[in-house]
């Protein structure tokens, strides 16, 4: 006698297993997405806009603007190149927050614009790419620290305004007629620089901290950045955007670019090596082995739960399959036919024929019962079970019925 071990998982156990397992994930993702939170919260008020005319913030120029618009100067803020361009007409001051974040062509944009008009471009800490263009023979020289530091040249601008928070990188020309100021180091962190025979001039700058909303009130900062912003009556202040369409570059080199050459033939060897390990230890397959049970299941229930298993995945053709063969299996010990030969229609066929002595079934109704087709649903499916009992109750019971002989005695 064999008893069947049934566990049987309530979704209430079931649920409650999975929270088990996976509460310790759940509290970590919880307590990230509460820390992002918390952070941004706190990190959400501190800059909207470095060096943004809008922005009240500490690093931002809205004192500056406001200063600027009370003594009648319009402040324009452009995103793009093809804005602050258009906006750069005569008598015009043009303000670059950041030229190094430019490519060569907004650069090229932006001094063909202002190449040829009055008025005065500003550029903050330019670098070597911006300076090309905008202040040809100018070379670049390392920073120093930001400090309140004497004009020491004969800017009117300079004079004017007195000691400034200036420093950052510092500028070397030898361009005629050009005002040194603010030395650092012996070299200047404002470079004025005015174009020969125009109504024009650049002016360079080492470092952007003194024009910020929380420096403006110290020394002479505000007068400074008053005077060097408000020579003429509009100001463009350009801010460059990852938004504008013309900042994105040609020929980009993509990732694989990027690699050093020889690490793509450290990569092939090492995945090499990976397929080398994966033969060496791949789980050889051999035949299959029987293996004991845990408990013991019924026959019963183990084709029950084949037949469920094919009535959810709509499997006809293959139940139908395991009928007939099981079938042809049992009927082909019965009529003499050898095992090996159950499944061939040309030898287990005509020995049915041949062993039926009452009413004959027709071969093509035979071959369509033991080999035909799978049932197109799941009522010809029973009807197609229900004939093989039948048929093979019969050959059995005429097997029972049929005489004997019996050897003389």
């Amino acid at each position: 006698m064999t008893t069947a071990a049934t566990v049987t998982a309530t979704p209430g156990a079931t649920a409650r297993r999975l929270w088990i397992r996976s509460r310790g994930l759940l509290l970590a993702l919880l307590l990230l997405v509460i820390s992002g939170l918390v952070l941004a919260a706190l990190q959400s008020g501190e800059q909207h806009g470095r060096l943004d005319p809008r922005s009240a913030d500490r690093t931002g120029s809205r004192a500056l603007a406001q200063l600027l618009s009370a003594h009648g100067v319009t402040t324009r803020v452009a995103t793009t190149v093809e804005e602050a361009a258009a906006a750069a007409g005569p008598h015009t001051t043009l303000l670059v927050t950041d030229p190094d974040v430019l490519t060569a062509d907004q650069l090229t944009a932006l001094s063909a614009a202002t190449a040829h008009t009055p008025g005065r471009t500003v550029l903050l800490a330019p670098g070597p790419a911006s300076l090309q263009l905008f202040a040809p023979g100018v070379q670049a020289d390392p920073a120093v620290p930001n400090a309140p530091r004497r004009p020491g040249c004969s800017l009117p601008a300079a004079l004017s305004a007195g000691d400034a928070l200036l420093g950052g990188l510092r500028y070397e020309t030898s361009a005629p007629g050009a005002d040194h100021c603010y030395p650092g180091g012996g070299l200047p962190t404002l470079l004025r620089l005015p174009a020969p025979g125009e109504d024009r001039d650049t002016v360079l700058l080492g470092s952007p901290d003194f024009l910020y909303n929380f420096h403006l009130a110290e020394q002479g900062n505000a007068s400074l950045a008053l005077q060097l912003l408000g020579a003429h009556k509009h100001l463009v202040w350009y801010l460059p955007s990852v938004s504008d369409p013309s900042s994105a570059q040609d020929n980009q080199p993509g990732l694989l670019d990027l690699i050093p050459s020889g690490w793509n033939w450290a990569l092939l060897q090492l995945a090499i090596a990976a397929a080398c390990a994966a033969l060496w230890r791949a789980r050889r397959l051999g035949p299959l082995v029987p293996e004991r049970l845990p408990v013991t299941v019924p026959a019963a229930e183990t084709t029950e739960g084949h037949a469920r298993l094919y009535e959810q995945a709509h499997a006809r053709d293959r139940a139908s399959a395991v009928l007939r063969s099981a079938a042809r299996g049992r009927l082909a010990p019965l009529i003499g036919v050898p095992p090996t030969h159950a499944h061939t229609p040309d030898i287990l066929l005509p020995a049915i024929q041949a062993h039926l002595t009452t009413a004959t079934t027709p071969a093509a109704d035979l071959h369509t019962l033991l080999f035909g087709p799978a049932p197109a649903d799941d009522k010809a499916l029973v009807h197609l079970a229900d004939q093989l009992d039948a048929f093979e109750d019969s050959i059995v019971s005429q097997e029972r019925h049929a005489p004997r002989e019996h050897p003389d005695r």
